[in-house]
Formats: structure tokens, sequence, C-alpha cells
């Protein structure tokens, strides 16, 4: 069911609206929230909201999401001229579209998911001078409303070209970089559900900066959470433009400028750090370490690993097996460079992997360590652990 709109509803009108004192439908911040059976204006718009059952958690949508609601529209005689309730089915639609009269537009925007109120909306917010069936020119008019769920909407280029929809939110605020890598899930289909695409059940691993696929997929991984499942709508120039691409790995062909529709999920990512900001020593996050402090210049540092060459020959073990860990002082030049200058960027219990160019190894001589020789110019990779650290406290003299 549609509710029509009333004049001059055009989200132009909506956004940026003189007659709020704030943004379209935001509530004044110094205002103690509503308690139910409590009615409020928003601003000094005219528009009324009245408190009739709580919502929960504290999130409300934007313009540009898409809605799930169930309404009742009345006059204030208590006639009624619409109602998504006679038929039991809800409607959804998308905030700031003009889909509904303005005033409704603006007040969803203050509701929280499960949220009931009644608003009452002046003419102006409501179906003007014109009105609509059922309703008189210039009307007050009141709405019902219960917001049951909305899907946040995001256009990631702001140009139409990748639309994501959140389905289900990830964890914490973390998003990934282009260095780190990802673990993925996702399903590609043409318009017409042909399935074009899908990683297996355990998902597929890829560095960001890497790329996968089409161009896309990257945009619209480093807005993601850990954790996030989203749907996209990609638009041929971020899928395989042209040209299509041709069938693969048992799925069909994609042809030319092809619009996909993507269920994409991102599992986890390892954030990869570039420890001395030249790309020649990067950690890669194996495990998070323990608060938030981290070892820095000069402290002393007790840690476990195994490093190798890039063939996979190993070179040194130390806290492992039984063995016993490496303890040294950091930015004393006991260790090479680059597990020093990584050392000092790890957290206690961290577990990291590192990569380490020539220039912060054993640099262009040979070096013998304790399980083979390390040949000159050698990348080296170390797996580390940080069992622990201790400030080292220097007294002048």
């Amino acid at each position: 069911m549609e509710v029509e709109k009333g004049k001059g509803t055009d989200v132009s009108d909506v956004q940026g609206e003189d007659d709020l004192d704030e943004e379209p439908g935001e509530e004044i911040e110094s205002a103690p929230p509503l308690k139910v059976g409590e009615e409020r204006e928003l601003g000094h718009s005219g528009i009324k909201k009245k408190l009739l059952n709580n919502g929960i958690h504290w999130e409300t949508p934007e313009f540009g999401d898409e809605v799930t609601v169930h309404f009742v529209g009345t006059l204030l005689n208590g006639i009624k001229f619409c109602s998504t309730r006679d038929n039991g089915e809800p409607m959804t639609f998308k905030l700031g579209e003009g889909k509904v009269a303005k005033g409704l537009d603006n007040g969803i925007t203050t509701m929280k998911k499960g949220e009931r109120v009644l608003f009452t909306l002046p003419p102006d917010f409501g179906y003007g001078a014109e009105g609509r069936d059922g309703v008189p020119p210039d009307s007050i008019v009141q709405f019902d409303v219960e917001l049951l769920s909305w899907i946040t909407v995001v256009d990631i280029c702001k140009d139409g070209g990748i639309i994501k929809k959140i389905m289900e939110k990830g964890e914490r605020n973390e998003r990934p970089s282009d260095l780190d890598e990802v673990l993925v899930k996702y399903q590609m289909a043409l318009a017409d559900g042909t399935i074009v695409a899908k990683t297996p059940e355990e998902g597929y691993e890829f560095y960001v900066k890497d790329g996968h696929l089409f161009p896309a997929l990257t945009k619209a991984i480093v807005t993601m959470k850990r954790g996030e499942k989203v749907k996209l709508i990609v638009q041929p120039k971020y899928a395989f433009g042209d040209k299509g691409k041709e069938a693969t790995d048992g799925f069909p062909s994609i042809p030319p400028n092809s619009v996909l529709n993507v269920e994409l999920e991102l599992v986890s990512f390892k954030p990869v750090i570039d420890v001395t900001g030249d790309s020649k020593v990067f950690k890669k996050i194996l495990k998070e370490g323990e608060g938030a402090l981290v070892a820095n210049e000069g402290a002393a540092v007790t840690i476990s690993y195994i490093a190798w060459l890039e063939d996979g020959t190993v070179f040194e073990r130390k806290g492992v097996d039984g063995g016993q860990p490496l303890e040294f002082i950091t930015d004393e030049e006991q260790v090479i460079p680059g597990l020093d200058r990584a050392a000092a960027t790890m957290k206690k219990g961290e577990q990291a992997l590192l990569t380490v160019s020539p220039e912060y190894g054993f640099g262009s001589v040979v070096a013998e360590r304790d399980l083979a020789v390390v040949p000159p110019s050698s990348n080296l990779v170390y797996e580390v652990e940080m069992l622990d650290f201790v400030k080292v406290t220097t007294v002048a003299l």
C-alpha cells in the first residue's frame, strides 16, 4: 500500500528545510527522551510526535534508508483515510524519495526500531492545499506509525554505481584498509537470478590492495565491519563493463553490460601494518593482543618466534617446542632492525606475521643462524608472539 504524497513533498523540500532548527527528523539534543504518553514538537516545524510504545537500541534510520512500517492515517475527527493494518501488510519504502507525506518522512527518522508513535502533521508537512482522497485541503492529519525495521542503504561511490544494503550489521567499528587481508563469502547473480560466481563454503581470502574479480568488491569491503552482511547492486562500470566475463569454474559467462546482484559477507580480516612506512617491513596481526599498551622503544621484551626464508627454509626458532624465548631491549640494536621495529608495535599476547626486506634484515652479508645460513639480500618471514614486555626506566645521573 502506498501513502499518496502531498504537494511539495519532493526530497529536495525535505532536506535542509528552514522550518526545522536541526537536521530533518533530528530531535533537539538538549531535550530529554520522550516518555510513553508524552508529546513534543520537532523543532519549530509544527510536526508533533507522541510516544505510544518505546523502541529498542538507540539507532534511527536516515534519509536513503529502506524502512518497513505499519501505519494508520486519520483526520483529527478520527476518520481513517489509509491503513496498512487493514490487510496486515506493512509498507516498505525508501526515506526521502517522496513516497509519503514529507512530515512522515521527517518523523520516521526520529524513531527507533520497534517504536510506535502518533505524528500530527500540519498541512505543509501533510497534503497541503490540494489534499488527497479522503483528506480535505489544508487538513491537519495524524499517523499512528510503528517502525518494524529498516535497512541502511549506502551509495558507495555517490554515483549510483554501487548500492549497498546492510542486511546484518558487523562488530565493532574497525574496517579493513588496503593493506589488510580479508576473508569473504559471496554469491553473485545476474538480474534474472542466474548465479555466475560463488565462494567455497570456507570463503575466499585475499589482500584488499590486490583486488579480486572486479572493482566493486574491494570498494564495498573497505566500507564494511567484521561480520557485516550486505547486498550490492553493481552497475557494469564497476563490474565487468562492456566486455563481460567468460565462463569459468563451472559458472556461466557474464554478458557485456550486466548489472550484478551480490550477496557479500566480510567474515574477518587481519590488519596489516606498514611498520617502517616505506613498505619494507609489514606486520600482519594474526591474533589481537591485550589492552591498548604496546612495547614501544626502550622496553624489555620477551618474544617467541619461528623465522624462515621465502623458500620455506627455517633458520631460527625461539621459545617454541620447549626452547628458550628471546629477551632483548627494543631500540638497542640487539636484533635485526625489522624485528626490533615490529616488536615495539606489539601488545602483550599479540601474534603477528612479519615480512622483512633485506634492508631491515641481514642486509647484503651472509648470516649464520641456529638452523640454517641466511644468504645475502634475503627477504625474511617471522611468526612472532609477544609473551611479555616491561618498560625500562632510565635514571638521569
